[in-house]
């Protein structure tokens, strides 16, 4: 099975500076707006950097290595090489609850799409 969760954050530049409450009717009403409900579980915000980061972002980042090159935008403290660097940062998860692989926000769906299948096959042929 696969899903998506969404944990959005208050770093980043304030991106998200709406409170937990107003997140979804944001979404629905103005941004995209016309009723739009998310299809994926939208969770509170927390911190994936820093001291207070959530310990998932802890363990998903410790797990994958580092993607991306930058961190010109990094205000945070501690700043570590493996940080979270922007929005829409993604993570594969695999069905034994181990983190699998990350992606830079900036990768195309397309190849997002090629890794998570050839992932798939691998797990077929394990199980074969």
């Amino acid at each position: 099975m696969l899903f998506r969760i969404e944990c959005t954050t208050r770093g980043f530049g304030m991106q998200e500076p709406g409170k937990n409450n107003e997140i979804l009717p944001a979404l629905k009403y103005v941004r995209p707006g016309n009723g739009f409900v998310p299809n994926f579980q939208l969770f509170e915000k927390v911190d994936v950097n820093g001291v207070n980061e959530h310990a998932l972002f802890t363990i998903l980042k410790n797990a994958c290595p580092p993607v991306g090159d930058h961190t010109k935008r990094l205000f945070w403290e501690p700043l570590r090489v493996n940080e979270i660097k922007w929005n829409f940062e993604k993570f594969l998860v695999g069905p034994d609850g181990r983190p699998v692989m990350r992606w830079f926000p900036r990768v195309s769906v397309s190849e997002v799409r090629a890794d998570i299948l050839k992932y798939f096959r691998q797990l077929v042929q394990k199980a074969d």
